[in-house]
Formats: structure tokens, sequence, C-alpha cells
């Protein structure tokens, strides 16, 4: 038992520790450090205010909690033996643990699409998914800023993963790192993507901070986490979105031309 505290104690450590980097540097950077720099990067007008940025970190511990035991649950337990998990880097090939991550961030898109919509039903919105929107104006502290049923939910997602992909601990570590520090871009409230990327193939498929930045601000919509692929064949992207990043791109680069493409439009800079 006394072994069993000690590990969740370190899980909890480690967790908390990537949370506050991830969304303390990223914060510290656009909100403080350089906030009048970067004011042309801003996607709303208004700003959040300090009592959110209190509740967003509230929420966030009692959320790392949750992800901590989910974690401890698959890594320290016999349950541990009824997962494809496995330990010898060798079992698999050297380039497999890069294509299990891409996968785990495929899976993931797909869980966290579903589940999303899911947590907006109307039925049940006011208990698992209302906390999170109270962040009109998200920060990066919003990113792990749920209601406990929706850290569930969320967390979830890695029984998902290591009942239906073989993942190596070490993989399970960076998607943890990776799904978060994505997770932050889309609640910086600020939209850093390269001028380069509207006339990029890469934009039809990524989403960017100004997407899930609309979500944030209309309450629905833009249902994607990582990538527009399901809001697209769903029907459920925000009919403003492509205007919106355009108008803040236009805003940070300056006058955006724009050329028809099969798909849709490109921007030209």
């Amino acid at each position: 038992m006394e072994n069993a505290i000690e590990v969740l104690g370190k899980v909890f450590t480690v967790s908390l520790a990537r949370y506050v980097l991830i969304a303390g540097i990223p914060f510290l950077f656009f909100y403080s450090f350089f906030s009048g720099r970067l004011e042309k990067s801003r996607i709303q007008k208004r700003l959040a205010k300090k009592k959110d940025l209190i509740r967003e970190v509230l929420h966030s511990l009692s959320t790392t909690i949750v992800f901590t035991v989910i974690a401890f649950v698959i890594l320290f337990t016999p349950f541990k033996q009824y997962t494809l998990m496995y330990d010898n880097l060798h079992d698999y090939p050297s380039w497999y643990l890069w294509v299990s991550l891409a996968l785990s961030l495929v899976i993931h898109d797909t869980y966290f699409y579903w589940m999303h919509r899911m947590l907006h039903h109307p039925k049940i919105y006011r208990y698992t998914h209302k906390l999170h929107h109270q962040s009109v104006t998200p920060s990066p502290w919003a990113s792990y800023s749920f209601s406990i049923l929706e850290a569930i939910a969320e967390g979830m997602v890695l029984v998902v993963l290591v009942f239906i992909l073989p993942m190596h601990h070490l993989t399970i570590i960076l998607f943890t790192v990776v799904g978060l520090a994505i997770n932050v871009y889309g609640h910086l409230g600020y939209e850093i993507a390269p001028r380069s990327l509207r006339n990029s193939w890469l934009f039809e498929i990524l989403n960017t901070s100004t997407h899930h930045n609309l979500h944030h601000s209309r309450f629905n919509g833009n249902y994607g986490l990582y990538f527009r692929f399901w809001d697209r064949v769903m029907g459920t992207e925000n009919p403003d979105y492509v205007k919106e990043y355009d108008r803040m791109q236009e805003k940070r680069f300056g006058t955006l031309k724009v050329e028809k493409t099969e798909r849709g439009t490109r921007g030209v800079a």
C-alpha cells in the first residue's frame, strides 16, 4: 500500500510538472513577457480575467489527479498484462515507435471528436462539459480545465489505445507530451501558425488555434482536436473558420490574397 501511494505521488508530480511547464511557459511568453509585441496575434479582443485563470488552474489540478490514477492503473497494476503494451524496445522495429505515436494521435483525434460531440448533448452538457466552456476566452491553463466526469472521459483514451495498439511506455510518454502541447496551442488564445500554412496542403488537414478558439467563442462546431477531418466529413466545421483564419493572418502579416483551388480557397502571400 505504501509503495502504491509512493508511485502515485511520483506519477502525479511528473504529470503536474508536465502541465505546468507546457502550459506555463507559453502563458508567460504570450500573456506577460511579450503580450504587447504579440497583440496582433491575439484572436479575441476580450481578455481572460484573473478569476478565469484561477478556475482553470484549480480544475486542471483535479484533472491531473484523474489522469494520474488512470496512468497508475494502466502502468503499475496487474491490469497491464491484459493490454498490448510492451517493455522491450527490441520487440518491434525501431521505426515502429514513431509509427505507433502517429497512429495514437490519429486514434485519439477520432476518439476525441465523438466524445466531444457526446459531451455537448443537451442532457449531459451541464454535468460534463459546461465547466470547460466557462473559458469563453481560453488560455493555455484551460487545456486541462475539465469537470471530473470530463476528465475521466478524456483520460480513458489511454485505456482504448493500450488495448488496440501495441505501445511502449516511451510512446505513451511522448503521446501525453505531444497531445498536451497541441492542446495548449488550441487554447493559446493567439494564432502562431506560420504564414506559409495557408498556402499549404497541411491547412486542409490540421487544426489551428483559431479553429478551436471559435469553438470556445461560439460554443459549437469545430469538435476535432488535431485534424479537420471529422468536422469536414460530418459537416460540423464552423462555416466562418476559414474567413476567421484569414482575418487573423491578415491582421498578423498584412493583406492575404486568396486563390481558388479544387478544395476551396488557398491563401497566397
